[in-house]
């Protein structure tokens, strides 16, 4: 039985649950492309006559629901409204407000029907398509007024189900700026630059040239930089807004790297596209097979697709989304700067909930978006984002911002974000506690994976006691920023507990991609049975912090440390962290990298093992020397005995020197989406 069909049936089980003693029968509305505003909305289907049938659109479903409420003083019982398969194309962000709350005894559920696909777009559909030429190529054309009056811009396409390129130069790897126009020693490194040198012609005045897009990736940012100008008798570019930060890559002067986008000389490859902004035509190159008559084409307009507006005080409540696909949503930078903040947390939401309270979103799909998927934001509790499909996302997956708090987001599949915003993550966590963010398969993005915390250095926090736990997280980093990590924590986090998290294969630009990456502050936090295999740095970082209890983990195949120790800053008198039974098994680099001349730390009942075979010394010391200062008393130089960690089997095998030191074993079958939850484990 699909998972959709026991969703339809969990759903009608709601209408059991509510208030038993109420006469009213449940109430069901239905929305279908071939319905009818003017209709009731309470017919799957139009009746035989076209008299009467479901509604065309979700808006009518929603205020149907408030007339039912007016007439009836309040729900008497729980209402679901059933979307019939098809693509319900917004002509502006549906809505909810606290009039369109439900009750705990009834809830209010917008759904698939049954396991039809039911797709809310933020997008227009393209038509109307001719037959022109583009570069020497055969192309199709389509003119949209709403463009050349200025009304429409969009910088994505959508073409039978997936995201279609714009131009690309280089078509592969990357271009280098020349310099900067000044000494990178006079310029700190937030500083932002208007004009850079170019190399050769790298750059030209091509036409159309302020639609011309430099995106430059440095640091842990991505920067995207309209031109302004292009000077080739001096080889400097200007650009029509700063960058946020020095245009090199990251603290030294080497200049930044780039790509360019959206050259209208450039298109030449079947399934790219153009949108001349001057005659609102736009361009596309089909792919083999592609007609117009049977392809699909959809450009967004809508920046947010579903918006919750509540507050804390008058919230929206016991609302629930479940089987929906969300699509479709454009992307625009800040007003005044080439890029956002670390994270890309200014990057809004397809789904933007503010003020949401004892809401959820349950097996759906947010996928084809500009922006990160779901944001909850001030005023947000006690909601759950469960078993969704998040992928093919321009930014991150979910971000549950500062003011939002008891947030559940389990058992969801995040994938292939970044192709937008680069520095967005799979989940951020700001200033927010009390979270459980558990079996997530989170792979495919160029920055971090899961990211918890926004308060730098020891000051005061809102972010307490949430868990993270047992998720899956791999392939980040892509080898394009840096500064990044598997899971990542920023400031004092009392009562957070990383577990049972499984990350691999995280490689950066240059060599600064880690698996649990403590920044700045990061303390009281316990980190224990989880497993970090392949990392360009190391696996476990500390870039200062106190009172960090990590235990039980096994940290494998460091390529330059297995644990690297940035910083050390006070508070004194308390340990940076406790390292107790764990596994440190590599072959390459250092056991040990960074400060560690204070000796505020403590280690034991560990077993280290260089499986090529080379010497292990431990900051500069022997064994023999690092034990005399105290440490690992009771640990040991030692085969572990690890089944195949090549192939992330992790088992310990009989007689593993750990097992007697107290380690227990790491089950990783039980990371990632659980059986049974709508995303299937991979």
């Amino acid at each position: 039985m699909s998972s959709r069909i026991l969703l339809f049936a969990a759903v009608l089980a709601l209408f059991t649950a509510c208030a038993p003693s109420q006469s009213q029968a449940p109430q069901a509305y239905y929305v279908a492309t071939d319905g009818n505003d003017q209709w009731s909305g309470k017919l799957a289907a139009p009746n035989a006559s076209r008299s009467d049938g479901p509604f065309a659109t979700v808006a009518r479903a929603r205020d149907a629901i408030r007339e039912l409420k007016r007439e009836g003083g309040g729900l008497k019982a729980p209402v679901a409204v059933y979307l019939r398969q098809g693509t319900y194309f917004l002509p502006e962000p549906l809505v909810l407000t606290p009039q369109d709350s439900g009750t705990e005894e009834c809830p209010i559920t917008y759904a698939a029907y049954q396991n039809e696909k039911a797709v809310i777009s933020g997008g227009v559909a393209i038509s109307g398509w001719q037959t022109a030429e583009l570069n020497g190529h055969r192309a199709w054309a389509a003119k949209l007024p709403a463009v050349s009056s200025g009304q429409w811009y969009f910088k994505q396409l959508f073409v039978n189900g997936e995201r279609r390129p714009r131009s690309r130069l280089p078509r592969e790897g990357l271009y280098r700026f020349a310099a900067l126009l000044q000494r990178p020693r006079d310029i700190m490194w937030n500083q932002g630059q208007r004009a850079m040198a170019y190399a050769g012609n790298d750059l030209r005045p091509w036409r159309n040239l302020s639609d011309v897009e430099i995106i430059a990736v440095h640091f842990w940012i991505e920067e995207h930089l309209p031109i302004a100008s292009v000077e080739p008798a001096s080889n400097i570019v200007t650009f029509t807004r700063p960058s946020l930060f020095r245009l090199t890559a990251e603290q030294n002067p080497t200049p930044a790297s780039y790509f360019i986008e959206n050259v209208m000389e450039a298109v030449e490859t079947p399934g790219q596209w153009y949108l001349d902004r001057a005659s609102g035509t736009l361009y596309y190159l089909p792919a083999p097979g592609e007609t117009p008559e049977a392809t699909p084409v959809v450009a967004p307009r809508l920046t947010t697709v579903i918006l919750f507006e509540g507050s804390a005080s008058q919230p929206v409540a016991h609302i629930n989304l479940r089987g929906l696909s969300v699509m479709h949503n454009q992307w625009d930078l800040p007003p005044d700067t080439a890029s956002y903040k670390q994270a890309a947390v200014n990057v809004p939401a397809a789904i933007l909930w503010q003020g949401a309270q004892q809401c959820s979103i349950r097996n759906c799909a947010i996928t084809h978006v500009g922006t990160y998927a779901v944001e909850l934001g001030d005023g947000c509790s006690g909601n759950n984002i469960v078993g969704n499909e998040m992928s093919d996302l321009g930014a991150g997956g979910v971000k549950l911002d500062s003011g939002s708090d008891s947030t559940v987001v389990s058992d969801n599949d995040i994938a292939d974000g970044g192709h937008i915003f680069a520095s967005a993550v799979g989940v951020w966590v700001g200033n927010s506690g009390h979270n459980e963010v558990s079996h997530n398969l989170i792979h495919r993005f160029y920055y971090t994976g899961i990211s918890v915390g926004w308060t730098w250095n020891y000051t005061a926090t809102a972010t307490r006691d949430n868990r993270i736990e047992y998720n899956h997280i791999h392939h980040l980093g892509r080898g394009l920023l840096d500064d990044l990590g598997g899971i990542y924590t920023l400031g004092v986090q009392p009562g957070t507990v990383l577990r049972n998290n499984f990350i691999h294969d995280v490689w950066s630009a240059s060599g600064k991609g880690r698996g649990i990456y403590l920044d700045q502050g990061s303390s009281n936090i316990l980190i224990e049975n989880n497993v970090v295999l392949r990392t360009d740095d190391a696996a476990i970082i500390q870039n200062y912090g106190r009172d960090d209890q990590i235990q039980n983990n096994i940290f494998g195949f460091g390529k330059q440390c297995q644990i690297r120790r940035a910083q050390t800053k006070g508070p004194e008198g308390r340990p940076s962290f406790t390292f107790e039974r764990n596994i440190f098994y590599f072959t390459d680099g250092e056991l040990l990298s960074g400060k560690w001349g204070d000796g505020n730390y403590a280690f034991d009942y560990n077993v280290y093992f260089n499986a090529a075979g080379r010497p292990i010394t431990f900051a500069g010391q022997s064994f023999a020397q690092w034990q005399g200062a105290g440490m690992d008393l009771h640990s040991v130089i030692a085969d572990p005995r690890l089944a195949d960690p090549a192939k992330n089997d992790v088992t310990l095998e009989p007689g593993s020197p750990a097992l007697s030191l107290g380690f227990k074993q790491i089950d990783l079958s039980q990371v990632g989406p659980r059986p049974g939850s709508a995303v299937a484990p991979r």
